[in-house]
């Protein structure tokens, strides 16, 4: 008399599910990785050892051509401290990440923190890393 039982478990691993979840994940954080728009000019930033600290801030650059922006928003020097008092008043910690191109006059970017030092502003000199 065969008293054994016909189900056997098989102690084989099946790992096309674990493959499926890991490209679905991989194809979500491809696609969510583009979505991702940072608010700044694409200029060319002296180089230094350091790290920038990216939190709720507003970005000021200042192109060879002495042009000021706010994030994407191209302003005149005279209507730059009148336009970052109107975004910052609200803010608790206001932050300003001031990007000034390689060979722009440092009197230009003393002009941005001066404004900063007079409102309590906080001020982050971006570079690039070396």
């Amino acid at each position: 008399m065969n008293i054994r039982g016909r189900n056997k478990v098989s102690p084989d691993f099946n790992m096309s599910s674990m493959t499926d979840i890991v490209f679905l994940l991989l194809i979500f954080f491809m696609l969510t990785s583009t979505l991702v728009t940072v608010n700044a000019l694409d200029i060319l930033l002296p180089k230094a050892a350091g790290k920038t600290e990216n939190n709720k801030s507003v970005a000021v650059s200042i192109t060879k051509g002495l042009d000021y922006y706010i994030d994407r928003e191209k302003i005149g020097e005279a209507e730059l401290e009148q336009s970052l008092l109107s975004l910052l008043n609200s803010e608790e910690n206001p932050t300003i990440v001031l990007r000034a191109e390689q060979g722009v006059p440092i009197e230009k970017a003393v002009h941005v923190m001066d404004i900063a030092n007079r409102h309590k502003f906080k001020v982050i000199l971006a570079v690039s890393p070396k």
